[in-house]
């Protein structure tokens, strides 16, 4: 429900905060007081495109804000949440629009494009008028309507359940065509994969046991060299050539000839006991490098078969674009590719019997609901046909048709299109609503419809402008009287200039002009007791008001 509107410095209006209430609300007041102003306003809160005009002389800015409330569970509600936006008890639409021609648009008070506002504004609003139709004008909402008129809802559910059934088994079977398609393509590629990977059966955590093998082997490797260039200097491997040990004995040898004084000893003795020393601790050094030579004896041939091993493994991760670790659960998804090709015949009819019997499903419902729908078509046809002519439209001509679309067009709500069409003149086929009718005239079809369809929809609030525009009298009067009904199911908010239906408002709203220093201000105030008989009774009467059209607006306002 739309529970006010405010509005900052558009066109005469420099302040003004309007509340509405449920039921009837009818605005009337004379030609030019600014009754489309009102309405331009709430369509630029609503999406409508922003236009510069609409900035009141001297202002920088226009500001425009509507707020709705809306029951629990509105698709409104369910539409921002979806967006991460906030929701509450109030949904409030505000739109800025600026000199340079720039607009902003906040959904409670959070930034949004248009199209989200326009999206959210049609979930809360419907206009009819003279030169605007949407909601009942739009094809798009034919089908929805005629469903929420005269099928049961649990027969929608089932054609959308068929048929998210049936499009699950054919995006499996899809899924299973392309799987093979591309196997197939790569047929050659994967049994040359296949075999060439199977020969080097590649294992789980291999190449960290190589890589870590091999830094043993090298290190062995190098401690070999090192023991072994140690124990060369000892035992050089050219007989010719002497050793530490050879040279030691020589010099013990030369230093035994020393003579030795008259009873004394060798004064070469403790130089002959230091090379003898000497000559032990080499001897010892070398037995033990020779031990240690044995013990860490390289294994190239283990080192190179390790080497090899590692570098296959990286060069096939290399030439399939895996990391190596992968390469065993690489070569599993390969082979698995392999077997689906093999056996995806009997995998292929499966899932095509499967297909094709869930689109009969489809079908079967699909059709079952085109029938309820020609039934709901034919009795939306015949009480139309009743509000018609008390609605000066005994000559229209309402239609339903219903037509099967293509394959192609199948969905979740059926097999069906559904447009709206009307003749308003004998002898002229029937064309779209918004091609055929006059402004007033579509607009009080709009009615007409809105009260066989009274409770259908999402929409909580209806604008009717100039519904009763070329009519008087008992027409009028019948116009009233229908949007008071519809009025009981939801708010409804008319601009009018027929005193008939200005009384049929359980509030009225009067827009006026006023002339304040230089400036003209439109200003609208809520009509009470004498008040609205006397706006009524200009209604009727015109400038000059008589005491009949008084009396008259008195008769029209009595219960």
């Amino acid at each position: 429900m739309l529970n006010s509107l405010s509005i900052r410095d558009v066109v005469l209006i420099e302040r003004l905060d309007l509340h509405f209430a449920a039921g009837l609300t009818t605005l009337t007041g004379e030609t030019g007081a600014g009754k489309s102003i009102l309405l331009d306003s709430l369509g630029l809160a609503l999406g409508a495109r922003a236009d510069t005009g609409l900035i009141r002389s001297g202002a920088a800015q226009a500001v425009v804000a509507a707020a709705f409330s809306v029951t629990p569970g509105h698709p409104a509600g369910e539409l921002l949440s979806e967006q991460g936006l906030d929701t509450g008890s109030e949904i409030l639409l505000r739109r800025i629009v600026t000199r340079d021609g720039r607009s902003r648009a906040l959904v409670n008070d959070q930034p949004v494009s248009l199209n989200f506002l326009k999206t959210l504004s049609a979930l809360l609003i419907e206009v009819q008028g003279q030169h605007e139709q949407v909601g009942l004008a739009d094809p798009a909402n034919h089908l929805l309507l005629l469903d929420t008129f005269g099928v049961p809802p649990e027969m929608r559910q089932r054609v959308a359940g068929a048929h998210k059934s049936w499009r699950d088994a054919a995006a499996r079977l899809r899924q299973a065509e392309e799987k093979i398609a591309q196997a197939a393509r790569e047929e050659d590629f994967l049994r040359h994969a296949v075999d060439e990977l199977s020969r080097l059966n590649p294992q789980a955590g291999e190449e960290e046991a190589l890589a870590t093998e091999r830094l043993r082997l090298q290190s062995g490797e190098r401690r070999a060299e090192a023991i072994a260039a140690a124990l060369a200097e000892l035992t050089p491997r050219d007989r010719r050539a002497s050793g530490p040990a050879a040279h030691l004995r020589a010099a013990a040898r030369a230093l035994g000839r020393v003579a030795a004084p008259a009873g004394g000893e060798n004064p070469a003795a403790g130089a002959m006991a230091a090379i003898e020393r000497a000559e032990e601790a080499v001897s010892e050094a070398e037995t033990l490098l020779s031990r240690l030579a044995l013990e860490a004896e390289a294994d190239p041939r283990a080192l190179e078969a390790t080497e090899e091993r590692l570098f296959a493994l990286r060069a096939a991760a290399r030439k399939h674009g895996v990391a190596v670790v992968s390469l065993p659960e690489f070569l599993a998804e390969l082979r698995a590719k392999l077997a689906a090709l093999e056996t995806s015949t009997a995998g292929i009819a499966a899932l095509t019997r499967e297909t094709s019997a869930r689109r009969a499903a489809y079908v079967e419902a699909a059709a079952a609901l085109s029938g309820l729908r020609e039934q709901a078509g034919a009795d939306l046809m015949q009480a139309l046909a009743a509000e018609l002519p008390p609605l000066k439209l005994e000559r229209a001509r309402f239609l339903v048709e219903r037509t099967m679309l293509p394959e192609a067009g199948w969905g979740p709500r059926g097999a069906d299109s559904v447009k709206f069409l009307i003749s308003t003149n004998p002898g002229e086929p029937p064309g779209a609503l918004d091609k055929i009718a006059s402004g007033g005239e579509l607009s009080r079809l709009m009615l007409g419809l809105k009260v066989v369809l009274t409770g259908s929809g999402a929409v909580e609030t209806l604008i009717f402008d100039e519904v009763d525009s070329g009519i008087g009298g008992a027409t009028a009067a019948a116009v009233g009287e229908r949007l008071a009904r519809v009025a009981r199911n939801v708010q409804v908010l008319v601009v009018t200039h027929s005193p008939q239906v200005a009384a049929r408002g359980a509030t009225q709203l009067r827009v006026a002009k006023r002339i304040e220093g230089e400036r003209a201000l439109t200003v609208v105030d809520t009509l009470d007791g004498p008040a609205r008989r006397e706006e009524i009774a200009r209604m009727l009467a015109g400038e000059i008001i008589t005491d009949a059209a008084r009396e008259a607006a008195g008769s029209l306002l009595a219960p």
